[in-house]
């Protein structure tokens, strides 16, 4: 097991990096410009531990050879708008929600993909993705949070579902080293109204407090967490998370979703540690972020020509 000295003291060893290969891709057993040292791949200097990047990103954790890497800064104006792109299609089956569950670096909440009908397809994609699990990625306070930026704006958290290509490969296990494995949609969460749907995830975190805790959860349909407007932008790149394979086709949806401040305060209560290790929050739980190389970021909608988007803070 991953002790937390190793995972809250100091950087993270082959074999913390090995478990959580393991916990987040096995099954289980106003907003402000990010700070720089955000985006640093090399420890902050010594200061609280809610205000320090994630001992998992503080060592030379890389895939050699990589050029398609996330999370990215997207930078709306320089996205290519694609009128190939269709719609996105979503149809996912409430009773196929099996469990929430603490892996240790976040909360994650399971589908059982044995059936063909709960999944996405269109949009980018050439093939149907069944749903697999979705987790959100959040900071210790509203100022940072998300793992992808929009023009350099972060948001206090980001939603992600994780879907696989079950017309490719027989399994996820192989979608998710493989050539157009997975499909990621991506949604930002800002603080505004309270989110009813989210309210009943909220309701259960307690039971999943310490890491490894699971508990069962009735029908639970994930689409009502996906904003109203279905623009979005798309790129090729990786998981954001140990192995980091550069299997992944994103989807960021433009408009953000709206959750309370008390919401949101509820994902921080959660804990990286188990019982009886030592006591420490689990915030702060997203990749820095990478280059974009020489990756076209395509868009489903067509920016306004010296309009500035009202749901987005460009810096000046």
């Amino acid at each position: 097991m991953l002790r937390t000295t190793v995972l809250g003291r100091s950087h993270l060893k082959s074999s913390g990096f090995s478990f959580l290969v393991k916990q987040m891709w096995g099954p289980p057993s106003g907003h402000a410009v990010r700070p720089e040292r955000w985006c640093s791949q090399h420890s902050c200097a010594p200061g609280d531990e809610n205000h320090a990047l994630h001992p998992l990103w503080t060592g030379p954790v890389s895939v050699p050879g990589g050029t398609r890497q996330s999370p990215i800064n997207i930078r709306g104006r320089d996205s290519v708008y694609d009128p190939r792109l269709r719609p996105l299609r979503v149809s996912y089956a409430a009773a196929s929600c099996l469990n929430v569950w603490n892996t240790g670096y976040l909360f994650q909440v399971e589908f059982d993909d044995a059936a063909e009908g709960s999944g996405i397809s269109g949009g980018p994609l050439e093939n149907h993705y069944r749903l697999r699990q979705f987790h959100f990625h959040w900071g210790s306070a509203n100022e940072w949070g998300s793992e992808h930026t929009v023009d350099g704006r972060v948001y206090p958290a980001e939603l992600h579902l994780v879907h696989w290509n079950s017309v490719k490969y027989p399994n996820y296990k192989e979608a998710v080293v493989g050539e157009n494995g997975l499909a990621v949609i991506g949604v930002f969460l800002k603080v505004g109204a309270r989110h009813p749907t989210l309210q009943k995830l909220v309701d259960i975190l307690p039971a999943v407090k310490h890491k490894g805790a699971q508990v069962a959860m009735g029908p639970f349909d994930p689409s009502c967490l996906l904003p109203t407007c279905r623009d979005y932008w798309t790129y090729a790149g990786s998981l954001t998370t140990p192995p980091l394979s550069e299997s992944v086709t994103w989807v960021i949806q433009k408009q953000p979703i709206e959750v309370a401040q008390d919401q949101l305060s509820a994902f921080r209560s959660l804990l990286f540690s188990a019982p009886g290790e030592e006591r420490w929050t689990m915030v702060n739980n997203y990749r820095p972020l990478q280059p974009l190389m020489n990756r076209e970021v395509r868009s489903s909608f067509q920016a306004t020509e010296g309009a500035q988007d009202p749901s987005i803070n460009y810096p000046q």
